[in-house]
Order: C-alpha cells, then sequence, then structure tokens
C-alpha cells in the first residue's frame, strides 16, 4: 500500500499543520508504510489562488503518478476528483466558527465548500473529540462510523527537552497572534503580576498591533515581548526556561501549544473553550478565557513553582498520550480499512 500525503503546508513558513504533516510522515515512515509526500515549492501555499491550484488541480495529478493507493489530504481541502480513495484530516471547524474577518472567497473555500466535500471521503480524521462533534453538528450527511479521531504527535525535541527548572517569571504563549488566540488576556493579566514578564511567539497578524497598543496603555510594555516566528532550536530553548506556558484561545481544534507544554514538563494554563479541557486531561490548570482575575490567579501561582512537581508527574503519560509513534500507528489501521 502506498500512500500519497498532501504535504503542501510544509512550503515556507510552516505552521502547526505544516508540524502535523511533517511529524506523521516520519512517524508512518518509522513503521515501514509508503509515504509520497507531495508538495510543490513554487506554488506560495498561504495565496488562495496558488493553494486552490494545488489543491484541484496539481495534488490529485501527483498522487495518482505516485502510483498511490490513498491519498490522504492533511490539510482539511479535498480535491474534486481525486482518482483514488481519500482520507482527510479535519483540524478544526474554525472557518465556520471565527474566521469571519477573512474574505468571502476564502470562507467559503475553506467552509461551507470543504464540508460538502467531506461526506465523499473514504474516512474522516478529526484531530479531537470537540472537532469532531463540531464537524458531525455541522456535517449532518457525514457517516458518524467514517469519523475518527487521532491526537496529533508531538515533536521528539518537546518529549527528551531536558527542564532547567523555570525562570519564576516568564509566562509562553505560542501560537499565530490573531483575535481568536485571545492574547490580550494574558496582556492585561500582566498587569496584575509586576514580576513576570510576557513572550510571545508566532506569526503576527493586524490584530498584534492591538496587543501592543494595549499593553501601552496598561504599562506593561516594557515586560511584553512579540517575537514573531522563531526557529525550533529558539523554541524548545524558550520552554525549557520559562516558568509556565499559556494557551488562552477561545478557539482551537486541538491545541499544539498546550500538548507540547505538558510533554516538556511545563505547567500549563489553559482557557476552558474548546478542546484544551479535552488536550489537558485534567493535567493543567483550566480558567475563563476572558477572566484576566482568573489568570492572574492561576498563572501567579505557576510563576511560585506551585505547579512545577505536577507538570514532572504527568510528563510520561501526556507523552505517551500524544507520541507520534501513536498516532501513526492508528492512522494506518484507518488506512488499512479504506484500502481493503
Amino acid at each position: 500500500m502506498k500512500v500519497a500525503l498532501d504535504a503542501q503546508l510544509t512550503v515556507g513558513t510552516a505552521t502547526g499543520i505544516g508540524e502535523y504533516v511533517s511529524g506523521l510522515s516520519d512517524a508512518l515512515r518509522q513503521r515501514g508504510l509508503d509515504v509520497a509526500a507531495l508538495c510543490e515549492p513554487r506554488l506560495d501555499p498561504w495565496r488562495f489562488d496558488r493553494r486552490l491550484v494545488w489543491d484541484q488541480l496539481v495534488l490529485p495529478r501527483r498522487a495518482r503518478a505516485a502510483r498511490a493507493q490513498i491519498l490522504h489530504c492533511a490539510a482539511g481541502t479535498m480535491p474534486l476528483n481525486a482518482g483514488m480513495p481519500v482520507v482527510v484530516t479535519v483540524h478544526d471547524l474554525a472557518w465556520h466558527a471565527v474566521q469571519s474577518h477573512a474574505p468571502t472567497y476564502a470562507r467559503y473555500y475553506f467552509g461551507n465548500f470543504s464540508l460538502r466535500r467531506y461526506p465523499s471521503a473514504a474516512h474522516v480524521v478529526a484531530d479531537s473529540h470537540f472537532s469532531r462533534d463540531e464537524l458531525l453538528r455541522l456535517c449532518s450527511s457525514l457517516d458518524p462510523r467514517r469519523v475518527d479521531v487521532v491526537y496529533p504527535g508531538v515533536a521528539s525535541e518537546f518529549l527528551t527537552l531536558a527542564r532547567s527548572g523555570g525562570d519564576g517569571r516568564t509566562i509562553l504563549a505560542v501560537g499565530t497572534i490573531e483575535r481568536r488566540k485571545n492574547l490580550e488576556v494574558l496582556v492585561r493579566a500582566l498587569a496584575g503580576l509586576p514580576d513576570a514578564r510576557l513572550i510571545a511567539v508566532g506569526p503576527q497578524t493586524p490584530y498584534a498591533r492591538e496587543c501592543a497598543e494595549l499593553a501601552a496603555r496598561l504599562n506593561v510594555a516594557s515586560r511584553f515581548e512579540m517575537r514573531g516566528y522563531v526557529s525550533r532550536d529558539e523554541l524548545v530553548g524558550l520552554y525549557r526556561a520559562c516558568a509556565v506556558a499559556a494557551v488562552p484561545s477561545r478557539y482551537e481544534g486541538f491545541g499544539y501549544a498546550a500538548a507540547q507544554a505538558l510533554c516538556a514538563g511545563v505547567p500549563c494554563v489553559v482557557s476552558n473553550k474548546s478542546s484544551l479541557p479535552e488536550v489537558a486531561g485534567g493535567d493543567a490548570r483550566v480558567v475563563d478565557a476572558d477572566d484576566p482575575t482568573a489568570w492572574i490567579s492561576a498563572l501567579g501561582a505557576a510563576l511560585r513553582g506551585a505547579d512545577d512537581a505536577r507538570a514532572a508527574r504527568v510528563r510520561d503519560a501526556s507523552v505517551a498520550r500524544f507520541s507520534w509513534n501513536s498516532s501513526a500507528a492508528q492512522m494506518e489501521r484507518i488506512y488499512a480499512s479504506v484500502n481493503r
């Protein structure tokens, strides 16, 4: 059995889906599967017209040329005509929930157009039970028996990271700085944590300026840093040294930052929204997404070291929950069921 894997979002600055594809393809190969990771560097995946050409024309053609038996569409979009069974991963339903600011054509393609394609897939994979429930609620024609939850894995650098004990002052927030990530609640909390600093890493949208302006108004700008996209080495270093990781998002289909922190043995505080309580699994503090006072209390405790012992204690179980080998084993079973 040969599987063609859509790897286009590994081109350029890879975000969560790029991380997903890279980790999954490596783990599948380690399990002995024949995987063709397909991408085209000349087609910028962040330009809508280029993405459309890739999804609908180039990807299915490349999959057929690779003589694959299954096409795994790992970025949530599917071609109209693949010419072979398709497995599709649906990471989240954000295009239906929190992307009202996006252009109409993008909301249609990544939203309703894709949603109507999912019932034609041989199998659908969701990153969390939260995302599976959202998908089945929005797509009533989709057979629940063909929708499985497979947690993504966390890269080995986080699983083997040696903690330095935390610096007692750094709050780390990882992810694209966009409105649904709710960075502003951490900026507000910073005003009540005079000895703390907040470092946010990830690609920036215009929302980043709003956060910077809020920090200036609250007189915490000197303790708030947005570093943009950082290298893997720098990111691992930040997890190693920070006191606590904070994930205040209002919407996450999975929540990589929370899973990375848990697997790295870093104390973690997450919001009570979407998939984050599920990912935390009782191993991290969960607080109201929009209550700065609750964040001050939870982060203050973590900064004082109150959560260090628990973070170390639950680390092995988190690594087991979010290992790429476990994820790839589940995907292998799904491929086999499709390729009967």
